[in-house]
């Protein structure tokens, strides 16, 4: 029925231009349409006589198409969006889209409907109108599943017109606009299903753990839980400074005192800090606790929650039960196997080409520093071996690893570890080139948990906007014991980044833009 194109860029600015002129256009089309006595409903009737889907009709009726010229014998009702339309003499036609993205193509002809409905559906029915049509499903003279339409009604007009469907939206436009998006492009589309996949599978593992997904604030009296400057706000009923959080950690290790042992929330995270391919002020997070296990324990979860998301995301594709995942660009990306290990200090000792350790200075990391160029604001030893191993070791990193072992100073929520002085039982997952989800052994000891409480309040007071201050009622609930515990921290958004190749405000459904 439509002829396929090479999709080139559309021009935003003439397209914007053309939407004020159709507009008036329309405008007066939902005027005629809420006016006639005969169109029940109007524009925007409150139901259409549905009586089955787009993808449906496909799905039961797809053999008709080996047989072209052929008819079912059977009557539906659906509706979807006009994204085609070609009016010929006596016979129309439009394709109809549903919000999956498939479509059928409506036959409005003149011996099925009459000169009166087939002059209306030409005058009145414009592209990105939602439309019901009632008729025979057949097979069209060259094989195209189509309904023969014997009824037809607006379900909602478009006052608005769509972009070129054969065109290729900008990445602005895409993200402030994401209802065009999802309009027009495929991969939009996947995208979503494969969050919601994903999100599924991941309550699906946890569940087969028997974790219990909980809750808890979002307004905060006191930011923790990260490193991480916060969003302040105010609430009128209290008279009191809020902080929007910036992680869950707190409150979740508040449950496990409680005596929810495996304990898991999905929600959102607000860190006021910059925005790029890999960040997002505003962005989804996974924490889980697991009482009696510990960061290596929990790593073996982390493996299990991502390999099974990537099942979730791949069934019903050609790589329906494996872990290689299809990114946007083409790459397949394997998260399959046993993910590596590796020791922070050990691959940063190796690829510096001298041995750093715990014991090393300040002043020797800052000589390191300054001879590759490396910048480090309010620089500690934990702060340099960072940078300098995210320098020296992170962009080699392709398969899923995990870098264990960090520095004390950078990580004041996490045990000693058990034989190597000066570091913590912390890793970090990182997936291509970027942090994929943070693991620790939990620090649980209300003693140690004040004293890095307080070291992180003189970081505050002498300018680390990212510090945390001393929290009373975290520190009251410690004593009252945790259980030794391991935990974890994933990005749900980075999550599909790993799963689909594509930056961060591409799998946010609707990202913060300035």
């Amino acid at each position: 029925m439509s002829d396929q194109t090479t999709p080139e860029r559309i021009d935003t600015e003439s397209f914007e231009n053309e939407v004020f002129e159709q507009k008036q256009v329309r405008l007066d089309k939902r005027e005629r349409l809420n006016a006639d006595a005969d169109l029940a409903g109007g524009a925007y009737p409150v139901s259409v006589p549905v009586t089955t889907t787009i993808p449906a009709v496909r799905a039961q009726w797809a053999h008709l198409t080996e047989t072209p010229d052929s008819a079912s014998g059977e009557t539906v009702g659906l509706a979807g969006r006009v994204v085609f339309q070609r009016n010929t003499g006596k016979l129309c036609f439009a394709s109809l889209q549903s919000g999956s993205g498939e479509r059928i193509q409506a036959m409005v002809s003149l011996a099925e409907v009459g000169e009166e409905s087939l002059a209306r559906f030409k005058d009145l029915v414009d592209l990105g109108d939602h439309l019901f049509v009632s008729g025979e499903v057949i097979s069209s003279r060259r094989g195209e599943l189509s309904i023969m339409v014997r009824d037809w009604q607006i379900a909602a007009k478009a006052l608005a017109p769509l972009p070129n469907m054969y065109g290729e939206l900008n990445e602005e436009t895409r993200v402030r606009q994401r209802y065009l998006d999802l309009i027009q492009r495929d991969q939009a589309r996947i995208n979503v299903r494969a969050r919601a996949a994903a999100m599924a599978s991941l309550r699906q593992t946890f569940a087969e753990r028997d974790y219990i997904e909980v809750e808890t604030p979002m307004l905060q009296t006191m930011h923790g839980g990260a490193s991480a400057r916060p969003f302040i706000t105010r609430s009128n009923a209290f008279d009191t400074e809020l902080y929007l959080r910036i992680a869950p950690e707190l409150f979740l290790k508040r449950a496990a005192v409680g005596g929810l042992e495996r304990v898991f929330e999905i929600n959102r995270n607000f860190r006021n800090e910059g925005a790029d391919s890999t960040h997002s002020p505003e962005f989804a997070m996974l924490e889980a606790y697991e009482a009696y296990s510990d960061y290596q324990g929990i790593a073996d979860l982390t493996q299990a929650l991502v390999q099974n998301a990537a099942l979730a995301a791949n069934a019903g594709t050609d790589r329906a039960g494996s872990h290689t995942v299809l990114w946007a660009d083409g790459t397949l990306f394997d998260l399959g196997g046993d993910w590596d290990r590796i020791s922070m200090y050990g691959t940063l000792s190796e690829a510096a080409g001298r041995e750093i350790t715990p014991e090393t200075s300040v002043e020797e990391l800052l000589a390191i520093a300054d001879a590759e160029g490396v910048e480090v604001k309010l620089p500690n030893h934990g702060k340099l071996v960072e940078e300098l191993w995210e320098h020296f070791v992170k962009d080699g990193l392709t398969r899923p690893t995990f870098v264990m072992d960090f520095p004390v100073e950078t990580s004041p929520l996490t045990r000693h570890h058990r034989s190597i002085p000066g570091v913590v039982e912390k890793w970090d997952l990182y997936v291509r080139g970027f942090e994929l989800a943070t693991g620790y052994s939990e620090l649980v000891d209300p003693v140690v948990q004040r004293e890095r409480f307080v070291e992180q309040a003189a970081q505050a007071a002498r300018g680390d906007d990212e510090a945390m201050r001393v929290d009373e009622e975290f520190l009251r609930a410690l004593e009252h014991g945790m259980p030794p515990s391991g935990g974890m921290g994933m990005g749900i958004d980075r999550l599909l980044m790993a799963l689909t190749g594509l930056g961060i405000r591409e799998t946010i459904l609707f990202p913060l833009v300035k």
